[in-house]
């Protein structure tokens, strides 16, 4: 019972994450189309607060991937890898409770 709780923290951690790498993602895609600008004091703290959280997340898997030039595939690595450690969470917890 107590995996089966930890592995729920855990996925509602990785849940908080993958919704911090699409803000990010749609933030980076607003000022790129200057729907809104970096100007402003509001999008600025966001962006910093957003980067300061996941940078340190995403800056090993910068060091792995390949450069690709423009595209950063790093936001898409760290959603696949979380999305498989949760699934393995999830089942070792199951599984310790039919066991």
């Amino acid at each position: 019972m107590l995996l089966l709780t930890l592995s729920q923290i855990v996925g509602y951690l990785i849940n908080i994450i993958i919704i911090l790498v699409i803000v990010q993602f749609v933030l980076s895609l607003l000022v790129s189309f200057n729907v809104i600008s970096m100007r402003s004091n509001w999008v600025a703290a966001i962006w910093t607060s957003v980067s300061a959280l996941l940078d340190p997340i995403l800056s090993p898997i910068r060091r792995i991937l390949p450069n690709t030039g423009a595209i950063d595939f790093s936001p898409l690595v760290l959603i696949v890898v979380l999305n498989i450690i949760n699934i393995v969470l999830q089942n070792l917890a199951y599984s310790q409770m039919a066991a």
